[in-house]
């Protein structure tokens, strides 16, 4: 059984998957799934799924939200309504599915194996951080309805995954890949014009392969963008960066420049 949270709220089980129409028990199932194998109670359940709408019965309305994925669950994995992944604990329920079970969590596992491959092993990390990232198929949690503790995920995982692909922009120009790697960070200062990191890579990458005139210029374009915006000037690494290509710094077109220590 796999439950995918990165991008619509599905499950799936050898080759046979399902999507869920009802909001509330797609809120339901991704709340479970966050926390696997943990019981959550029904007041925490209700807040989740009801916060600022609330019924005059939730309790009943929660049970017959539990219900109704219980069947998804159930149909999906084969499984007799009393050998059920979803159960009730006292006052409350929990998902018992292995945490690999969860997309999102095999997501952060990679990403952390990633990140430590960094230190030596940079052809393993980019193996590693590029399979973390295949796993994602839209925003996070993108249709588990707007409850704190989905809200809250979703946006832990999003700055996760920014994080990533700062790290193997990284590790691919430490690997010499420059040419691979600058439509994908061209892409990333269009969409994420804000992140700088995105700007300071582009920028090596364009002067590591001998377009100096073009790492200028996102710098200034990254400058005014930030100036507009925020009224704010670019960061220290931004400058130290656009400084050093100014001084056409040899130590650019080594791994430090990217990887420092």
């Amino acid at each position: 059984m796999e439950i995918n949270l990165l991008g619509p709220i599905s499950v799936e089980n050898d080759g046979v998957s399902a999507g869920i129409g009802a909001n509330k028990v797609r809120a339901l199932l991704a709340t479970l799934a966050l926390e696997a194998g943990m019981a959550i109670s029904h007041a925490e359940l209700v807040d989740e799924l009801w916060s600022g709408n609330p019924l005059e019965n939730t309790l009943n309305a929660l049970q017959v939200t539990v219900t109704r994925l219980r069947k998804v669950l159930d149909r999906v994995a084969g499984r007799s309504s009393g050998a059920s992944m979803l159960k009730a604990v006292h006052n409350g329920y929990v998902l018992t599915v292995p945490p690999e079970c969860i997309d999102g969590n095999r997501f952060l596992d990679l990403a952390a194996e990633g990140t430590a491959a960094l230190r030596e092993r940079l052809e393993r990390a980019v193996r590693v951080l590029e399979a973390s990232l295949s796993l994602w198929r839209g925003s996070a949690l993108l249709d588990a309805g707007d409850g704190l503790r989905c809200r809250g995920a979703a946006a832990l995982f999003e700055e996760r995954r920014l994080v990533v692909l700062e790290e193997l922009a990284s590790a691919r120009l430490a690997t010499c890949r420059e040419n691979e790697a600058i439509p994908e960070l061209q892409r990333l200062v269009a969409q994420f014009p804000l992140r700088e990191r995105f700007s300071e890579l582009l920028m090596l990458a364009l002067y590591r392969t001998g377009r100096q005139g073009e790492a200028l210029e996102a710098f200034r374009v990254v400058g005014r963008r930030l100036d507009e915006q925020l009224g704010v000037p670019p960061g220290h690494g931004l400058r130290a960066c656009h400084a050093r290509i100014l001084a056409q710094d040899p130590a650019l077109c080594g791994p430090s420049a990217i990887l420092p220590g």
